[in-house]
């Protein structure tokens, strides 16, 4: 009733970011192996998991089958490889992977740096005032995630080159970075490609696209396009907009650079299902972070209740439009 199909079909896009072979406490919201295997086990049980551009299609033509779905991946870390494509090939469920190119091959994006940094230091306090950043308490689990989430939300909004000068300060405050490769290799993603996945584009180096000039916001979109192109012999269809917040995170402009960069659509994580109305380049994509399978299922039914996506006013190009 909720999914229908055919010309009032909704389409439900999930969003990962990554999948670990053991919980983390530091941040619960990453599903493990176990949790990621059942989850991708009810999609493929209860609903009709569908490659991204086959949904979008389909929406397009009014074809949408009943109860459809797409899961897609953000950023491009390389337990989206090693842990999460084989539990996809089980369940012969499909996967988009929008990739953040600047990190291929050994890089680690600001945010993890902030994690292993909380992760790694003594016991007591966290003592950033010389940096600017205030001090935090670390005495238990608890503490440290909301020391965590505090200093992303400090710095997720600063200007692209301040916020990574201070993060690098913040992981040289214990030695640098931890060694372990947090990030996909080319050869990976050739090798996500060559699995049938959809590779799709996701900035070069994840900024948030309202906080850059025009140039810059371009050369961000066009670069990571053309160089997944280079690196997967085959187009790059779809893209992301880092953090994906509209009105917030990108605006008006950014989606109009994004369809002239030759995208087929676009995804931003406003919450909803998207319909024949929604637009093509503002596609709303939501997870249900629920640790049980009922709760999963009620959060993605109740989320195809929701809008269809943001309207974008005069960019905005309606799936319907598109057919």
């Amino acid at each position: 009733m909720l999914s229908p199909g055919g010309g009032r079909g909704r389409l439900g896009v999930l969003i990962y970011h990554r999948v670990l072979e053991e919980a983390d406490p530091l941040d619960p919201d990453i599903p493990d192996a176990a949790t990621f295997d059942w989850q991708m086990g009810l999609l493929a049980e209860e609903f009709r998991p569908l490659p991204l551009a086959e949904g979008v299609a389909g929406l397009a033509r009014g074809t949408l089958p009943p109860r459809a779905v797409a899961v897609t991946f953000d950023d491009g870390y390389a337990d989206n490889y090693t842990v999460a494509l084989p539990i996809l090939r089980r369940w012969g469920v499909p996967a988009t992977f929008f990739i953040a190119t600047g990190y291929l091959g050994g890089g680690r994006m600001w945010n993890d740096i902030i994690t292993e940094t909380v992760r790694r230091w003594p016991e007591g306090e966290m003592d950033l005032r010389h940096m600017g950043l205030g001090r935090w308490p670390l005495d238990g689990e608890e503490a440290r995630r909301e020391a965590r989430m505090g200093l992303i939300q400090e710095l997720r909004y600063r200007p692209l080159e301040e916020r990574e000068r201070v993060v690098e300060g913040l992981g040289a405050e214990l030695g640098g970075p931890p060694s372990p490769r947090l990030m996909l290799d080319p050869g990976e993603v050739r090798a996500l490609a060559g699995a049938g996945m959809e590779i799709g584009a996701h900035t070069r180096s994840h900024p948030i696209l309202s906080t850059l000039d025009p140039d810059r916001a371009r050369a961000e979109v066009a670069e990571s396009k053309a160089h997944l192109e280079e690196i997967t012999g085959g187009a790059c269809r779809f893209f992301a907009y880092p953090n994906g917040r509209p009105g917030e995170d990108y605006g008006p402009e950014h989606v109009d650079l994004v369809r002239a960069a030759g995208f087929q659509a676009a995804v931003s994580t406003a919450w909803g299902a998207a319909g024949r109305e929604t637009s093509r380049f503002q596609i709303p994509r939501f997870t249900p972070w629920n640790g049980t399978p009922r709760g999963f299922y009620l959060g993605l039914l109740r989320n195809l209740l929701r809008g269809r996506g943001p309207r974008a006013g005069d960019t905005r190009e309606t799936l319907a439009e598109h057919a």
